[in-house]
């Protein structure tokens, strides 16, 4: 059975788009919208931290309920959002384009027919042998009494979190490719919000009568706000005319397509992820000042991993899911100048977003840390490690985010073995320098964060080379320039963000009042130095960056 809407013809390849400027304006469009809904999206999850931060605080239960989020989260990256997302955008966009609307929609019902029960039978299986891939991956926790156990519990409930994301992450797949942007990335904002609300009146305001404690109540409640995440797709999934009819083939060419894709991209957007929960099993060891395990680590890399998402989703993934869908398009009718254009488009806007926002965090960490979850259960002593994580992620920003715009453009050119080889390589040598900053320079978990940076900065590096190999150019000498430019705006930027912090903590002390004035003063400044560097250097995506990220605010409420 198929969806009832009529096919629509494949559109003629740039008649609707004939120059570079007019292309080069839809993907900021795109971008404008998305950053919008993804800003929403992180301040809510930023929101969602700031309550465990108060109720729990960095220590033994909210490193169990990070730990154990994190195996779901793990497939979540690795199949829902990783290889499904960017095989299935890539096959679904190359459908519309050349078959039409009623052939895509089709491919969307076979994927949802075989994706639900392969994902339901993972999720038993990790309820199943959650005992073992927590020693696996958290092997500290067994030293601590009652941390392993309570991190198996959480594990079990959380399980069922995969399928609502598969399914998530599967709409919104569909959604973009059809041009719409601000739903599906307002999607997570939805989910943040329905997990702290169910979260807490679960464990804080039911919990106690049902016999259960507040961080089960909280685990309950990332399921609800999971299953928040997909349903608030379904009016936008109709409005595009999609409906869904069960169907089965293994031999359709788009499912085929799809899972051989999958193959390869699961390991070829393994890295960061894989990274991360690397670096939380070496931080589940860490010894405190006694030479006992300690608690609190994870939570500390956990808080400043999710502040340092914040511009990777404001800016990375926002060029990505914009981009995805474009340079796909561009690959299915051949036009490789078109995709050299809008990838090299996307990293300009990449470098000049990104690098400053790195180094505004390394200069602000501790302001910022401190102001956002200082308070409650979280002390000073949290505030002040947390920074150190957050600092050692910053350096790396600018190669998150470029591997989420890169990473997509090998796929649209049916080339999975260079991310997947990279990938690969990028674990090795996140293992081995997490072993050297830790075991060797006893380094802590800072360490363990810059490590994860200079691995998520020499992919990038690699992978640019790669792609250049592929299409002959990727207008390097404009993408230098463009960073070269950036990094001197950057510098001045940071000088007049370290001489305001410095004044205002000498004069002001380090109170949570004080710390607000310094972000009030000294990130407000920061931007205009940067602003007018900017425009003294000519940086040409100054206005492109100016308009995606202010300028289309009214189109977000079109989606």
């Amino acid at each position: 059975m198929t969806p009832h809407r009529r096919a629509t013809p494949a559109p003629t390849p740039n008649t609707h788009d004939p120059t570079p400027a007019s292309r080069q304006a839809r993907l900021v469009r795109s971008a404008g919208i998305v950053s919008i809904a993804v800003a929403l999206s992180r301040i809510t999850g930023l929101l969602r931290d700031m309550v465990f931060a108060r109720f729990f605080g960095a220590g033994m239960v909210y490193d169990a309920f990070l730990a154990a989020f994190r195996i779901p989260n793990l497939l979540r990256d690795l199949l829902a959002e990783g290889a499904l997302s960017s095989a299935f955008v890539t096959t679904f966009s190359q459908y519309i384009a050349a078959k039409g609307d009623r052939a895509a929609f089709r491919l969307s019902n076979l994927v949802t027919t075989l994706l639900a029960p392969a994902v339901v039978l993972i999720c038993l299986l990790g309820v199943v042998f959650a005992p073992p891939l927590v020693d696996l991956l958290f092997p500290g926790f067994a030293a601590i009494p009652g941390k392993r156990d309570l991190t198996i519990l959480l594990t079990r409930i959380m399980m069922p979190f995969l399928l609502f994301i598969a399914l998530a992450a599967k709409s919104m797949g569909v959604l973009h490719a059809k041009g719409v942007f601000g739903i599906p990335n307002l999607a997570s904002a939805f989910f943040n919000l329905g997990s702290i609300l169910a979260g807490l009146l679960l464990g804080f305001v039911l919990g106690p009568s049902l016999g259960f404690d507040p961080i089960v109540g909280m685990a309950i409640g990332t399921l609800i706000g999971g299953a928040l995440q997909y349903l608030v797709q379904w009016p936008s999934l109709r409005r595009v005319g999609l409906r869904y009819h069960p169907e089965i083939s293994f031999s359709d060419p788009g499912v085929r397509q799809i899972f051989r894709l999958m193959g390869p991209a699961v390991v070829g957007t393994a890295a960061v992820q894989v990274n991360v929960v690397v670096n939380s099993k070496f931080a589940s060891e860490i010894l405190d000042a006694s030479g006992q395990v300690a608690n609190g680590p994870v939570s500390w890399l956990g808080f400043a991993f999710r502040l340092m998402q914040l511009p990777i989703g404001l800016f990375g993934v926002a060029l990505a899911s914009a981009t995805s869908p474009a340079i796909s398009a561009s690959a299915a009718t051949h036009d490789i100048p078109e995709f050299r254009s809008t990838l090299s488009s996307s990293l300009g806007l990449v470098f000049l977003l990104c690098f400053p926002s790195a180094v505004g965090l390394i200069l602000l960490a501790e302001p910022i840390v401190g102001v956002l979850f200082e308070r409650g259960r979280f002390t000073a002593y949290d505030t002040h490690q947390t920074a150190l994580a957050l600092a050692g992620y910053a350096v790396g920003l600018t190669g998150y985010a470029a591997i989420k715009v890169l990473t997509p453009a090998f796929y649209a050119l049916n080339e999975v073995r260079i991310p997947a080889a990279t990938s690969m390589a990028s674990i090795a040598v996140n293992y081995l320098l997490n072993w050297t900053f830790l075991r060797i320079l006893n380094y802590g978990h800072a360490g363990l964060a810059f490590s994860t940076s200079l691995v998520a900065t020499i992919n990038f590096l690699v992978l640019i080379l790669f792609l250049r190999r592929k299409i002959q150019r990727v207008e390097g000498r404009r993408l230098l320039r463009s960073f070269s430019r950036v990094l001197a705006a950057s510098l001045a930027m940071g000088a007049a963000c370290f001489t305001s912090s410095h004044l205002l903590r000498h004069f002001l002390g380090v109170s949570s009042l004080a710390r607000l004035a310094d972000l009030a003063v000294s990130i407000p400044l920061g931007l205009a130095v940067l602003y007018f560097a900017c425009r003294t250097l000519r940086i040409e995506e100054l206005e492109l960056a100016t308009e995606a990220l202010l300028g289309r605010a009214r189109s977000f409420f079109n989606c």
